[in-house]
């Protein structure tokens, strides 16, 4: 019978293969496996080679994080946890080496230990009801034979007539009890007939003995797949290090440090900022920049400064901070470069520069930077050809001088100072202990980097060094990290990234196959059955147009890149230069990474020697940089994530860089893709998308090819010279069509119409003296032209000079690759993204007046969120796609009135699914889901709820509920199961909470920095207790128990006949010193809050809360809950 076996490397996630095991793990895995074998005994019992097998899995994997023992009458159980309280996730069933009949093989798994095995599992999946079981193994310690739970559940769970056969066996309903009954009359006939159905996983460890005895060391690679098959990370389906759904929070904390920045929680969300004062090191980065900044009075000089903040203090920080930010996404593409170089070169490390030798210092680096990185070989002076011989010329705009290095600092002008080692730091002393004490920071900062492997992915080979892998998805978890300081850094898993990306982009596909070809197909097999010519599909899959309208660090657009690659592999049109497919290789994104195999499931490796392997390694260079250049677009309103946005893909590409033919001498330069990640508002314009282009076309010099050619050139541009003319020349450009579009908008050529009409009016003469009646009528029409003439000036000038466009983003013209012939704006196939999480009380004033003039859903309480679903319909083309990860509160509250209505009238919902309250940011406090959209009519919905995030990593493989529009009002959408809504059906018909009691929300500071404080922080400050109240924030709520307060909260107030009064300010000053004397210290920025719409200013009580809440009722007992609960 031939049956799907897969060998060990085939079973494992290609991302977890590519990533190397560190030789002391593989050496303690080689000597417990030879102590396993040398244990066997054909003579003992089971329950003996049961021990053993217990014994080796302990030993060499389990034994500090979850707990392995029998249970019941399982011969052999890896729990989830560490206890035998957590959940079963591996089931064995062990068989003694010379119980041959019971025993499985590989021609027949329909035996006696199989059937034991499916029972075992039903026992614990359907008594039990354990959704966690991972995998079940069958072993007699020589063969294995690993099933994936999955495919339990799916052929033996989910058959009811089997399911309900084994409940009456177990119930004793069957005519006979005894489990051999079970095992021929119900297991036997079943499994025979789906026998072919199973795939498993299968080897023979005596196989395996010449590597596992032998000395030589490259022998043991042929280990590494065995070693990591029986790993926690692949029977417990963990996830494994460097997954892009994990943090490394060693390699992160300790860059922080040697940076400047200190993590800390505000309510909840975890904040990145300057250290306290107290625990500032001159040493970092930060520090020395500010100190530098400071020193030469850079702030005074800057233009708009305000843009970096509202105090000195605040600008220092942010201007430093920016420049810091620079500097470390030079210093660690670098490394990633460096790892790449020795990789190439077969472990060469004369390829190594990132190290004293080379760097002595920052004048170093800074040369580095800009006389070596940013110069061809023969252009750079004697001295640096001499030192940095082997690093290559990038032709990357990352190696030029920013505006802000221009403006503030460059990197030679840090001062290399001490800087204390972190306490928990990675670097070791020669007896292996943790270094202590301080080194220079740019020492600190080599050796840290050095501690690490940057060049950890590829081959199957062992880390001879035992160094933590940090790759690209590691270093983009970081950058987003980082990037987010301000706000509060969620950064998207890699499984949603990958899921939203694969579902919306395969689609989109479809549909413009659909639009250029006039094909009727649905999905992706359908279309691959229609493809004959391989150049016009991959045209066609090159003119996608994607866009993240608040892109961040970019890991949505390399989760897109990384798709379509593997669109082309699927579709077999995945070709070389010349046209060759890659037919003998498997590209697939893996764990929201691009994995490339070969015909024997063997990851590539890039070999410059080697000329097929050359061949495939430009090929993924060619095909990242044609869709990087033509597909992706992105627009953020923080320049920091602009920068890490373009960096990412820049290492996408870096990945696979090449050595070119003939000499191999010199590596492919990187192309100037930095040009579709532009830095501006998504959300405010002063053109809307329908403002005339044709007119500003006729006057103009310049066509809309012409503008292409320019940003073409641009990308292309092989120098500086050549890339400064390129960025002068697209500025002329844009200028001359906002010019030109200025002068056409609907809004100038009415006040010119009204100031024409009113010169006309005002000077028209009349053949007789007008009546009375028509003298008022006259001098109405004028007094009326005049006001409107006014208001109109004033709206234009409000656009001209209204700080809030100083960052606005031109969506008519930014993008030429979004404009047809006639300059008209076509729009995005697919808008992506996971859009901020704003509050209204951060939101200025001036902003909330734009959004509710400018976007139908803007309703209420706004929330930013929101304004980005109406946007991606707004910049799609007809029929395009949008998905966003956001907050779902809009479905059910009253803010989201509008853009129910909207959804339901204007924009067509295709899916949403719901993750509830699962934590799918780590600690955010929001309730998110999955939407996806098209640009046409509204019609039903597919939604799915996700019950735990386990599940949610294979979110395409679960059925989905369809929910019909006509049936959903514009009141709250409740979208629950039909049990769900039968609940709250009948809830509806009881008194409401409002009824029964009184509610109230708590209190708001205004500037929480400053007003409110944790336990440790409000003990050393030893303000007086009557001023200071405990704070139950919506983290603190939990179900049974109440929780002692997080935070406290400086109350200037007090009760008065029953009512919550203001102290005046004398009275506060006489009752509470310590607390007056801090808030008087903070008084510059307290008066800056606003209170609605207004200022508080100097006026009386410049030390109150914006919202003070009544002191009476904080005195009373009170149930307490957070804003949403899922249940209680």
């Amino acid at each position: 019978m031939n049956l799907n076996i897969l060998k060990p490397r085939q079973a494992l996630n290609k991302a977890f293969l590519k990533i190397k095991p560190n030789r002391s793990d593989i050496e303690c895995f080689k000597n417990n496996l030879i102590a396993l074998i040398g244990r066997i005994n054909e003579a003992e019992s089971e329950e003996f080679h049961k021990n053993i097998i217990s014994d080796f899995l302990k030993d060499t994997y389990y034994k500090d994080n979850h707990f392995i023992n029998t249970k019941g009458r399982n011969d052999l159980v890896i729990h989830n946890g560490k206890d035998a309280k957590s959940s079963v996730g591996v089931i064995v069933e062990a068989k003694k080496p010379a119980n041959k009949s019971e025993m499985l093989r590989s021609g027949n798994i329909n035996t006696k230990a199989f059937q034991e095995l499916v029972l075992y599992y039903l026992r614990e999946r359907i008594t039990l009801k354990n959704l966690e079981i991972k995998y079940l193994i069958v072993t007699n310690i020589h063969e294995w034979f690993i099933f994936d739970a999955q495919l339990f559940e799916r052929i033996f769970a989910h058959n009811k007539t089997f399911v309900k056969q084994f409940t009456d066996f177990e119930e004793k309903r069957l005519s006979d009890i005894r489990t051999d009954f079970f095992y021929k009359e119900i297991a036997d006939p079943f499994i025979n007939a789906i026998e072919t159905e199973i795939t498993f996983t299968h080897f023979d460890i005596r196989d395996f003995e010449k590597p596992l005895r032998n000395a030589d060391k490259q022998d043991d690679n042929k280990l590494i797949a065995l070693y990591k098959l029986l790993s926690p990370e692949h029977l417990l389906k963990l996830p494994f290090t460097n997954d892009s759904n994990s943090l490394d929070k060693s390699f992160y904390t300790e860059l922080l440090h040697i940076i400047g920045l200190a993590e800390t929680k505000e309510g909840g969300k975890k904040l990145i900022g300057r250290k306290s004062e107290g625990s500032r090191n001159p040493g970092s980065l930060l520090e020395s920049a500010i100190i530098q900044l400071e020193s030469l009075d850079k702030i005074a000089r800057l233009e708009k400064a305000h843009r970096f903040g509202a105090t000195n203090k605040e600008r220092l920080f942010n201007l430093a901070l920016e420049l810091c930010i620079t500097w470390i996404n030079r210093i660690l593409f670098l490394k990633l470069l460096e790892a790449q170089l020795i990789n190439y070169n077969k472990g060469d490390k004369s390829f190594s520069f990132l190290n004293l030798e080379r760097v002595r210092n920052f004048d170093d680096l800074n040369s580095l930077f800009f006389q070596v990185l940013a110069r061809k070989p023969e252009e750079r002076n004697d001295q640096v050809k001499k030192i940095f011989a082997q690093v290559p010329y990038l032709n990357s705009s990352l190696f030029e001088p920013t505006e802000m290095e221009h403006d503030g600092l460059f990197v030679s002008q840090l001062k290399d100072t001490r800087l204390p080692i972190l306490s928990s730091t990675v670097l070791k002393d020669k007896t292996g202990k943790k270094r202590t004490g301080e080194l220079d920071t740019l020492e600190y900062l080599f050796e840290f980097l050095n501690a690490y492997d940057f060049a950890g992915e590829g081959a199957e080979e062992i880390q001879e060094d035992n160094k933590t892998l940090i790759n690209a998805s590691v270093l983009g978890l970081i950058f987003e990290k980082i990037n987010g300081y301000k706000d509060g850094s969620f950064f998207t898993p890699g499984f949603i990234t990958m899921y939203m990306c694969r579902e919306t982009i395969r689609r989109a596909v479809v549909q413009k196959f659909r639009d250029v070809k006039k094909w009727d197909c649905s999905d992706i097999n359908q279309l691959y059955d229609k493809i004959e010519d391989k150049q016009e599909a991959n045209s066609i899959i090159n003119s996608l147009k994607i866009c993240d309208p608040a892109v961040g660090s970019g890991h949505f657009l390399v989760s897109a890149l990384n798709e379509i690659i593997a669109i082309k592999n699927d579709l077999k049109i995945l070709s070389d230069r010349d046209g060759k497919r890659l037919k003998e290789y498997s590209v697939e994104v893996v764990s929201d990474e691009l994995i490339v195999t070969d015909e024997d499931g063997k990851i590539f490796e890039y070999n410059p020697l080697n000329k097929e392997s050359r061949r495939i390694q430009e090929t993924l260079f060619h095909e990242k940089q044609t869709i990087i250049e033509n597909c992706l677009f992105g627009v953020d309103i923080n320049s920091n994530s602009v920068k890490i946005c373009r960096l990412r893909l820049w290492i996408e590409l870096l990945k696979n860089a090449y050595y070119k033919a003939p000499d191999l001498a010199e590596l492919e330069t990187l192309p100037n893709i930095d040009i579709n990640i532009k830095c501006g508002n998504s959300l405010i314009s002063r053109y809307p998308l329908d403002a005339d282009i044709k007119e500003a076309l006729r006057h103009s010099k310049w066509s809309i090819d012409s503008y292409r050619l320019a940003v073409m050139t641009y990308r292309n541009a092989e120098n500086k010279s050549q890339k400064q003319a390129m960025e002068k020349l697209i500025e002329e450009i844009k200028s001359n069509f906002e010019s030109e579009v200025a002068a056409g908008d609907k809004r100038v050529v009415r006040l010119k119409n009204l100031k024409d009409e009113l010169k006309t009016h005002a000077t028209q003469t009349h053949m007789f003296e007008l009546t009375k009646t028509e003298k008022v009528a006259w001098e109405a029409k004028l007094k009326k032209l005049t006001a409107e003439m006014s208001k109109r000036e004033a709206e234009l000038e409000e656009i001209k000079n209204n700080q809030i466009y100083e960052n606005a983003f031109e969506w008519r013209f930014e993008f030429p690759e979004v404009l047809n012939d006639g300059g008209e704006f076509v729009g995005f196939d697919v808008v992506i993204g996971n859009p901020p999480y704003i509050r209204v009380q951060e939101l200025d004033y001036s902003a909330i007046d734009y959004y509710k003039s400018n976007f139908q859903v803007a309703f209420k309480r706004v929330d930013i969120s929101i304004l980005f679903i109406e946007l991606s319909k707004i910049i799609l083309k007809s029929s395009g796609l949008a998905t966003y990860i956001t907050s779902n509160q809009f479905l059910t509250t009253e803010y989201g009135y509008a853009i129910r209505k909207f959804l339901k009238t204007d924009y067509r919902i295709m899916e949403i699914i719901d993750f509830g309250d699962l934590p799918v940011f780590e600690e955010a406090l929001t309730y998110v889901s999955i939407f996806a959209f098209k640009k046409e009519v509204p019609d039903n919905f597919q939604y799915y709820n996700v019950l735990n995030l386990q599940t949610a990593k294979f979110l395409s493989k679960y059925p989905t509920k369809e929910i019909e529009i006509a049936h959903l009002g514009c009141d709250n959408w409740v979208l629950s199961t039909d049990g769900g809504v039968s609940i709250i059906n009948k809830l509806k018909q009881y008194k409401t909470l409002e009824t029964v009691g009184k509610s109230w929300t708590g209190l708001f500071t205004g500037l929480d920095k400053i007003l409110m404080f944790d336990k440790n922080e409000i003990e050393s400050l030893k303000f007086e207790k009557e001023a200071v109240l405990p704070v139950i924030r919506a983290n603190d709520c939990s179900k049974f128990v109440g929780k002692m307060p997080s935070k406290y909260v400086i109350y200037p107030y007090k009760l008065e006949n029953n009512k919550t009064v203001l102290l005046e300010e004398e009275e506060f000053k006489q009752l509470y010193p310590k607390v007056y004397q801090y808030l008087l210290s903070n008084k510059a920025e307290l008066v800056k809050r606003k209170d609605s719409r207004k200022i508080l200013g100097d006026a009386k009580g410049w030390y109150k809360l914006t919202r003070f809440g009544q002191k009476n009722i904080f005195n009373e007992i009170k149930i307490v809950s957070p804003g949403e609960v899922k249940e209680h």
